[in-house]
């Protein structure tokens, strides 16, 4: 189902896609699809954690590094199961998934915890009796197709789009799990020109980042 506000959600449209297993052409399981209004209650659900107060911006940085190590320990707990489903999912051989695929998003996961607390800005000598400095603050509710831990580790609110993969939905309940406050982390499962374009042009969404082939520039859709 669909990951809004550390809840799970049938669909606005009620329509579902298979996940395939392409060894053996077997359906897997059924997802829900998301589309434009599941983006818009996905962002909702963002902005409101992302408001001034919140659980989540009142957080201490040292705290929001704790999350993520928790959150890393949880899939590294479920490692072997998330590598099986990631190769049913995607196809590849097993070892790929156990140790790069699973191996990296723990190492990403410890890197950017580790970040948490050591964002910050400087002080500029200038001349004149002036006090000069910059400061490092969350940019907001930042559209994610794929990558999540960077914009979680700045202290933003995150919108993330797959098209499928099972062990993706694991990582949902992981987030919850390790006490992330409702609405922090969303993800709306789809297809690209639909739930991918929701977000990428959605107004109220602050930032888009993605991890893909150049195609997925041009599908991009510049906002006016």
């Amino acid at each position: 189902q669909i990951f809004i506000n550390n809840e799970w959600h049938a669909s606005v449209s009620g329509k579902k896609f298979a996940v395939i297993n392409p060894a053996t052409e077997e359906v897997i399981c059924h997802v829900e699809e998301g589309d434009k209004e599941d983006v818009d209650k996905a962002v909702k659900a963002a902005r409101q954690a992302f408001q001034i107060g919140s659980p989540w911006r009142t957080m201490d940085a040292s705290e929001r590094g704790r999350l993520l190590y928790k959150l890393a320990d949880l899939i590294e707990r479920d490692r072997l199961l998330l590598a099986t489903m990631e190769a049913m999912d995607s196809g590849k051989i097993f070892s790929n998934a156990y140790l790069m695929d699973l191996g990296g998003c723990i190492k990403a996961l410890h890197y950017c915890a580790g970040w948490a607390d050591k964002i910050q800005g400087r002080t500029i000598p200038a001349d004149g009796n002036i006090f000069t400095y910059t400061r490092h603050e969350p940019i907001g509710v930042c559209g994610q197709i794929i990558p999540i831990a960077p914009a979680l580790s700045c202290g933003n609110t995150v919108v993330a789009n797959q098209q499928s993969n099972s062990s993706h939905y694991e990582f949902s309940f992981f987030t919850s799990q390790a006490g992330f406050p409702p609405g922090v982390v969303n993800i709306v499962p789809g297809y690209g020109p639909t739930a991918g374009a929701a977000i990428s042009s959605h107004m109220d969404v602050d930032k888009v980042a993605f991890t893909g082939s150049t195609e997925v520039m041009s599908l991009t859709q510049p906002r006016s």
